[in-house]
């Protein structure tokens, strides 16, 4: 008798142990560990009757035409998903979480088929193209990302319109006649030596907006089928326009990533943070169209050891406000947060350096200083540096290569810089996620 309770008692404990094996080779690394122990309990209970298995359940991953399609729709407007495999990893769960941030989706990661919708559908209406998608692309200042929300506003039932320039009328009134005026006795007048100034005929007019800019390059481009290729290039400069504008969208797309990061503060607070470095990099910025490479990086690191903050706080803060810059046409703020990059190490945004002066974007047009730019970039990625746009297109870095070798040596007009208080580098906390 009791030895049958002694063998009772090893079969009942052997029916605990079992499941638990099985269990944690079902649930794997997905199942946390209370739901291991209510897989052992209800194994305990069920002795050796049927069990019904529980698992989590996610949504469906697509590996094949659907899978490339979100991949194509992703990188399309600036959300990096790398190589279009058709496998929906790591990397196009990120892209995916920086286009339902964008749109002001839950950050999850996974498509729900509302978003999934909004996705493909606008870019089969870019590829298909159009007067109404070129409105769109001319006119929205999110560039080819205004035709997500377009479309969406159009489901919701809501009517788009583009933005048009809008015109002022100046109302010019005639001086009403006055009595004249009894002359008065000349005072005596001293004469001042006044310091002499340079002449000014251009006055302080606005910048070239460069948003605008790659609103046009983006409208050339479809109606050329594509992005020029090594096979394809005739001409380097619209092949440099278009890698022009495809980093600036990979740079905002950086930026709201780590804005979407950043503790205690608005994407409206975190921009007007941003402006600050405008005016205290106006100098170096202003020096990138003059001096060799070598005299602005040795400068820029200067200030970069005044600023007393750490590199990796430092660089953080240069992403983000780089991408804040190009996102509001500030070119002071995008051009000094990527000599701070390329001053603490990051050559890699040399390339950016090179775009601005090659076409003239916030500096002057300067062909030849552009070239230095462009082959350091390109030599720090032959070296083994990661690059940091676009890095899913294979034959970029070879494209930009022969393309910036092309530049022409016609030289532009630089745009007067406005000088503004000095303030202080702004700084982010960023989570850890």
């Amino acid at each position: 008798m009791v030895s049958r309770k002694i063998i009772a008692a090893f079969v009942g404990a052997s029916m605990i142990v079992v499941p638990t094996t099985r269990a944690d080779a079902d649930t794997g690394s997905f199942v946390a560990g209370a739901i291991v122990g209510g897989l052992i309990g209800h194994a305990a209970t069920k002795n050796n009757q049927n069990r019904k298995r529980t698992t989590t359940t996610r949504s469906r991953i697509p590996s094949t035409q659907e899978g490339r399609q979100i991949q194509a729709s992703l990188n399309y407007f600036g959300f990096n998903a790398g190589g279009v495999d058709g496998q929906l990893g790591r990397r196009s769960r990120e892209a995916v979480s920086r286009y339902q941030f964008y749109m002001g989706y839950p950050q999850t990661g996974y498509l729900t088929p509302f978003e999934q919708n909004i996705l493909i559908s606008s870019w089969n209406r870019a590829q298909a193209g159009g007067y109404a998608i070129n409105q769109v692309l001319a006119s929205h200042p999110d560039g080819s990302r205004g035709l997500l929300k377009t479309y969406r506003a159009e489901l919701a039932g809501q009517t788009v319109t583009p933005q048009q320039p809008t015109t002022t009328t100046t109302i010019v009134v005639a001086p009403q006649p006055t009595a004249p005026a009894a002359p008065a006795a000349p005072a005596p007048t001293e004469t001042a030596n006044a310091a002499p100034a340079l002449p000014n005929f251009l006055g302080g007019g606005a910048q070239r907006s460069l948003a605008s800019h790659c609103n046009t390059v983006s409208l050339l481009t479809n109606s050329n089928g594509g992005f020029t290729t090594l096979a394809s290039m005739t001409d380097p400069m619209q092949a440099l326009n278009e890698q022009f504008c495809l980093a600036r969208t990979y740079a905002i797309a950086q930026s709201e990533d780590l804005i979407a990061r950043v503790q205690g503060a608005t994407p409206d607070q975190v921009a007007a943070q941003c402006e600050q470095i405008g005016p205290l990099m106006k100098d170096h910025v202003a020096a990138l169209s003059l001096k060799p490479m070598q005299n602005v990086v040795s400068d820029v690191a200067g200030f970069v050891l005044q600023s007393g903050m750490a590199p990796a706080q430092l660089s953080g803060t240069a992403k983000i406000c780089m991408g804040v810059g190009y996102r509001t046409d500030n070119m002071d703020v995008a051009i000094g947060s990527g000599l701070l990059l390329f001053a603490l190490g990051e050559r890699v945004y040399g390339e950016a350096m090179g775009h601005h002066l090659a076409q003239g974007f916030g500096a002057t047009q300067r062909p030849d200083l552009a070239r230095v730019w462009y082959a350091e970039a390109l030599t720090a990625i032959d070296a083994g540096a990661q690059p940091v746009f676009s890095p899913g297109q294979p034959e970029r870095v070879e494209l930009l290569r022969q393309a910036s070798a092309n530049l022409d040596n016609n030289a532009g007009l630089a745009a007067p810089t406005q000088v503004q208080p000095a303030s202080a580098l702004p700084t982010f906390g960023l989570s850890s996620n």
